[in-house]
Order: C-alpha cells, then structure tokens, then sequence
C-alpha cells in the first residue's frame, strides 16, 4: 500500500522483493491476503528475539573500544541510543540504575 505506479509500467525492484516475500514467506495459507495470525507472525516471530538483538545492537554502536562491555562513559556518549531502545524502556532504565 506504499507504491503507486503513477504511470510507471516498472516496479522498483524494493516492490518486487516485497511482493516475493509476501507470496513466499507471509500469506501462509495463499489467501491473498494476511489474516490475524500471519499479521503476528510477520510482526512477530516466534524465532526471533526482539530483546537480544536490540541489546547486541546496542553494545554494537555503542562499545568504542570494542571489548564487549560497556563503561559508563561509552553509555553516556550514546546517551540519546539508550534513551529511544526499548532494551532500557525508552531510558527509564538509566534513571533506576546507580550504575548508569
């Protein structure tokens, strides 16, 4: 629902690889369209978790000196990474933790 032709005959390829996934991967039942549970799956998969990729992300921007952990000075120098992660609850877990 994102892409109107507008008179274009071609497809930019980012519609086509969507169009493949959504064929292939989403509309599990071949319905043409995504019911409730496949909307779930899509949105969430059950083999993927939101909360170890968001905090490997995280330790990723933000450990300069690439060691795998994080000082207080290499949070607070990517202060404004931690306040939007939903890892931290959007910052609130900086404000609860002595160690932030």
């Amino acid at each position: 629902d994102m892409y109107s032709q507008d008179g274009d005959a071609d497809e930019p390829e980012w519609v086509k690889t969507e169009r493949e996934q959504f064929v292939e991967f989403r509309d599990k039942n071949r319905d043409g369209k995504m019911d409730k549970e496949e909307t779930k799956d899509w949105i969430l998969p059950a083999d993927y978790d939101h909360a170890e990729a968001e905090a490997r992300h995280l330790v990723y921007e933000s450990d300069r000196d690439k060691d795998g952990r994080l000082t207080r000075e290499e949070i607070v120098d990517k202060y404004d990474l931690f306040v939007g992660s939903q890892a931290t609850d959007f910052g609130e877990a900086l404000v609860r933790h002595d160690e932030f």
